[in-house]
């Protein structure tokens, strides 16, 4: 099992290497000779290996790869192959891009001839991220959109064995960084398919395979504003709970819940409290005290399996981390979220997706014949989110629940009104105020009768 990358070490090391190189070459060394740059490279999180029976980790650490995987070009495309190549379809349709969290599939290893198969998988897993909570209560919050990418050749390389190499338009790869179930990408590559699409929160690349394996490319886009990359082969189910594992990085900001027995450097952690909200240096009777962390969750039951507590290891540490539950998604595959991942989840939602949008203009006055609408996310089961409208502040309870208001049945006196409408979500989910903070939201209308 590899140890997680200790990414400033390494980039301490790469800048000393250079300048002892610089050092060695001497003043008036031409430039030509200075040795070429080496090829920039983002951190990755490696799948946990496939268990035969039992319970597969959900990752076993990080390493550093090439931005541009194995650096083949780009595969020539047939004239016909090429006017299917790029093109966007909507698969989910929630909303408009500003309003929704916005998914861009991309398949990789699929011909022109096996588009109709992508499309199909790609359902299937967002079937299979659906299933998940809070994934599957929140799923109207999405758009889902798929691009298709033609490939010169079916599957991808390293499927089966490390030395098959296929042409492919993403270049996914297995055994990246020596790691046979370690699923790489040129991610330049993903990204020229990810920019046809409206917009992208979040990635995943689908390879044609069945292979266990996948990789979770956690750095937001500079460049197209994604949190994240997720890659995961189509055919294989454990695939697909790896790309689930990887959106608690990207959307829920968590981190990892699991750690290594026995590996030199991490047996203890005696550093400062973690950023993260699902790891701690405290107790649980530390974290009620201090009134931190997951404390309002400590003693309740959670979805996967036994009591909220501080239970011992946790960010790859065996000691001095602590994690909120035994084993969840964050550390086992096949897990749903904890209760404080759940919590974490759905604030990573709305920070993508609006509450309230307006169907009507708000910027021109309401007249006795129009309607004040607005568009409100239904939530996948009998609870809703709160819908109460306002008149100049005071609550017009007959209309609460309703999404749409005519200005003729408000008794508007003479001058301007304001009618407002304001969205809650009040889930049993969320107990953090700053997070409930964000479950809310109002339109306002300028009226006159």
């Amino acid at each position: 099992m590899r140890p997680p990358l200790r990414r400033g070490i390494v980039t301490a090391a790469l800048a000393a290497t250079a300048v002892m190189a610089a050092l060695a070459a001497g003043p008036g060394t031409a430039a030509a000779a200075d040795p070429p740059p080496p090829h920039p490279k983002v951190q990755v999180e490696i799948p946990g290996p496939e268990a035969a029976s039992g319970q597969t980790l959900a990752g076993s650490g990080h390493t550093l790869v090439p931005v541009n995987g194995q650096g083949r070009p780009a595969p020539h495309l047939s004239a016909p192959s090429a006017a299917a190549d790029g093109e966007v379809s909507k698969m989910i349709d929630n909303g408009s891009t500003a309003d929704r969290l916005d998914i861009v599939i991309v398949g990789d290893g699929y011909t022109a001839g096996q588009l109709d198969q992508f499309h199909a998988d790609a359902k299937e897993k967002w079937g299979e991220i659906t299933g998940v909570e809070p994934y599957t209560t929140y799923q109207n919050l999405f758009n889902v959109w798929t691009v298709d990418a033609v490939s010169a050749q079916s599957g991808v390389s390293g499927d089966p064995a490390q030395g098959d190499v296929k042409d492919t338009a993403l270049g996914s790869y297995f055994w990246c960084d020596g790691i046979e179930r370690l699923l790489c990408i040129d991610q330049n590559k993903v990204d020229s398919y990810v920019a046809k699409a409206p917009q992208a929160d979040l990635v995943i690349v689908l390879a044609n395979s069945a292979k266990y394996g996948g990789a979770g490319y956690n750095e937001p886009s500079k460049t197209l504003g994604y949190e994240g990359i997720s890659t995961a082969s189509a055919g294989n189910a454990k695939s697909g709970q790896v790309a689930i594992h990887e959106t608690g990085h990207s959307l829920g900001k968590l981190a990892d819940e699991y750690f290594y027995p026995d590996t030199p450097g991490y047996e203890h952690y005696s550093g400062p409290e973690a950023d993260q909200s699902n790891i701690s240096v405290l107790t649980a009777d530390q974290m009620s005290a201090d009134r931190t962390k997951w404390y309002r969750w400590l003693g309740e039951t959670s979805p996967d399996g036994g009591t909220v507590g501080a239970y011992e290891g946790g960010g790859y540490y065996v000691t001095g981390l602590n994690r909120p539950t035994d084993g969840s998604i964050m550390r086992i595959l096949g897990k749903p979220f904890n209760l404080p991942g759940v919590e974490a989840m759905i604030a990573g939602f709305y920070r993508h997706a609006s509450i309230a949008t307006p169907a009507t203009s708000t910027a021109r006055t309401l007249r006795s014949s129009d309607t004040a609408r607005v568009v409100v996310p239904r939530l996948a089961g009998a609870r809703q989110l709160t819908v109460r409208w306002y008149l100049d502040g005071r609550e017009l309870r007959r209309y609460e629940g309703r999404t749409a208001v005519p200005v003729r049945g408000l008794d508007l006196g003479r001058g301007a009104h304001d009618l407002t409408v304001r969205v809650v979500d009040r889930t049993s989910s969320v107990r953090d105020p700053g997070i409930a903070a964000g479950l809310r939201g109002a339109v306002t209308w300028t009226a006159r009768r």
